[in-house]
């Protein structure tokens, strides 16, 4: 009886990876991935894979570790065809500066794991400045936020198909198709915001699909770029699917959360509730407790100089002006506070004539209950 088919199945902390010739693979983080990485790359406690940090024209890579057969036999006339494939993966670039970032990175299909001979800059670890030929059977989707002249970038912010070269085959700005209305909605590579990417090669059809949007969107139906191209004159029969990245002069962080490939068939989906959070960037949040503190002590000191202006206007409006002679022998007079008071504030009720100086009123003292007389002098 022959042997059966071997399907291999590995699932360990939200790594996957299956089929014989281990075509299919997906991490949900990559804390237990067993990934191939060189240069500027590391996998982060929290499961982050961090291809680029703040080490100035330095490159990374990361690459599932097996090989991939991607001719599948022959045609009638003796030619290979290349097999379908899809990959989809979850990236963030996060910038320390506002507004500004490093170079992009990055999905790759190369003959072998190791390019350590690529330039990093503009290059994004791919080639080196020879700007490559045929024979290095790469195809590289670019995510570039630094437009380059010299390799003809369209933009700042653009996704580019690559083939054996940094000028990208087709570019265009990034961004999505929305479903419902088709309208084409712009999308900021470096926004630090994570966004899924979605890679798709139909074998048949000889067509190559690009797809971006942001994360918890569902794939649109129109991908962002479509080429036609025959995928089996340009990449080797081995090839090893990866992820790359450089670093420049602004200090930006390259990010994968998530990473998912299939030949002959769909990528297997990323669950988002699986994937590892990107840190915190920016100043710390203020504690709840100033957002109330704050205005509660700005309010108090609002209302104690109102009190304190209040004391002031009351104490000068019945402020005693004394005459010389008192004092030598002191004050011989009521203070006018108290005879504003024994005269309920001279009201006319308490008129009882007019003087030579002026009007004068009755009144009663509180604290002796003694009735006097005050002339008010108008």
């Amino acid at each position: 009886m022959p042997a059966p088919l071997l399907l291999l199945l590995l699932n360990l902390d939200g790594a996957l990876a299956s089929s014989a010739d281990v075509g299919q693979f997906a991490y949900q983080g990559f804390a237990a991935a067993n990934l191939t990485l060189d240069g500027l790359a590391v996998v982060m406690p929290s499961g982050l894979l961090a291809l680029a940090n703040f080490t100035s024209q330095e490159k990374g890579h990361a690459f599932h570790p097996a090989p991939l057969h991607f001719l599948n036999g022959t045609t009638t006339n003796s030619t290979a065809v290349a097999r379908s494939f899809s990959a989809s993966f979850v990236f963030a670039i996060v910038s320390l500066v506002d507004g500004l970032s490093d170079q992009g990175l990055a999905f790759v299909l190369a003959p072998t794991s190791n390019l350590s001979s690529a330039n990093g800059g503009q290059y994004l670890g791919l080639l080196n400045a020879t700007n490559g030929t045929a024979s290095d059977h790469i195809l590289a989707v670019e995510l570039d936020t630094i437009r380059n002249p010299e390799l003809s970038d369209i933009n700042s912010n653009h996704v580019g198909i690559n083939v054996n070269s940094l000028i990208s085959r087709q570019a265009k700005p990034a961004g999505y198709y929305g479903d419902g209305d088709g309208v084409f909605r712009d999308l900021t590579l470096n926004s630090r915001k994570p966004m899924q990417v979605w890679v798709d090669y139909d074998g048949q059809a000889r067509q190559l699909n690009v797809t971006l949007a942001p994360v918890q969107v569902p794939k649109p139906k129109n991908p962002l770029l479509s080429e036609t191209i025959d995928l089996s004159t340009v990449l080797a029969d081995t090839v090893y699917a990866g992820l790359s990245s450089s670093s420049g002069v602004v200090p930006t962080h390259h990010y994968v959360l998530g990473w998912s490939f299939s030949l002959d068939g769909p990528a297997p989906p990323l669950d988002f509730s699986k994937l590892p959070a990107l840190p915190y960037v920016g100043q710390k949040p203020r504690s709840k407790i100033l957002y109330i503190a704050l205005p509660l002590a700005a309010v108090l000191l609002v209302a104690s100089v109102l009190a304190v202006v209040f004391f002031l206007w009351r104490r000068r409006r019945f402020a005693e002006v004394r005459e010389d002679w008192e004092d030598d022998f002191g004050p011989h007079r009521f203070a006018y506070k108290d005879l504003f008071h024994a005269t309920d504030g001279f009201k006319s009720r308490n008129l009882l004539g007019v003087g030579g100086f002026g009007k004068v009123y009755k009144g009663v003292l509180p604290a002796s209950n003694l009735e006097i007389g005050e002339e008010s002098v108008t």
